[in-house]
């Protein structure tokens, strides 16, 4: 058992966490999945202070059961794109139900993924279903996909307030990111993030998000 260690955050007043709670939901509100990435060259210092914010999540039984792996290299960029798309291309040729697909068509999505190559960067998440011991055994980690959920939400916010845009991306079955980034078997690929600045005149779609009665209750 770890020996507990005082834990003292500011204790704020209510108008001043109103105030911040306010002021939190006003900055993320702003923020937009985007398709059209700039090609500018970000500082990887912002990308390793993302990471470690979302190292903070909390996980079950603090085994931390993710892995980030941060691609900027071209030709490894290239590999993933053509891997993607071609599971892409069997899943909207065939490989989706009609139901999916019709979802899918007001965001005008298809199976051509350009910012895989054109953003200055990738991150595969893995998630961990195993973690190594120190007498290099395997061992079981749990709450494995809800950890991870919670670590890449805290990464996609950590992102989007230090000024970058995000694509969160799922080519299903997503198996080659192991093959191509020299990943270990126990180690799932969970999402594709692809981080940059927006392009000049971006655009997205003309959507809105659940008013509140609509995604909570209070009882």
């Amino acid at each position: 058992m770890t020996t507990p260690i005082a834990f003292n955050p500011p204790r704020r007043s209510d108008d001043e966490m109103v105030e911040r709670s306010q002021d939190f939901y006003d900055r993320i509100r702003t923020r937009r999945t985007v398709r059209d990435f700039a090609s500018d060259e970000i500082p990887l210092e912002v990308i390793k202070h993302c990471l470690l914010a979302a190292g903070t999540a909390p996980n079950g039984a603090n085994l931390q059961p993710w892995h980030f792996v941060v691609v900027s290299d071209p030709e490894i960029k290239h590999q993933i794109r053509l891997a993607a798309e071609k599971e892409e291309q069997a899943f909207y040729s065939g490989r989706a139900p009609e139901e999916w697909l019709n979802a899918l068509a007001p965001l005008g999505t298809d199976a051509n993924k350009p910012f895989i190559e054109k953003a200055p960067y990738l991150i595969a998440i893995f998630a961990e279903k195993q973690h190594m011991k120190s007498d290099g055994s395997l061992a079981k980690n749990y709450y494995v996909t809800e950890s991870v959920g919670i670590a890449t939400g805290l990464l996609i916010t950590a992102l989007h307030e230090s000024g970058l845009a995000t694509l969160t991306h799922t080519p299903s079955p997503m198996g080659f990111l192991n093959k191509i980034l020299d990943r270990p078997n126990h180690e799932r690929p969970f999402l594709l993030l692809i981080v940059g600045r927006p392009a000049e005149g971006a655009t997205v779609p003309d959507i809105t998000k659940k008013p509140l009665e609509a995604i909570a209750s209070f009882k």
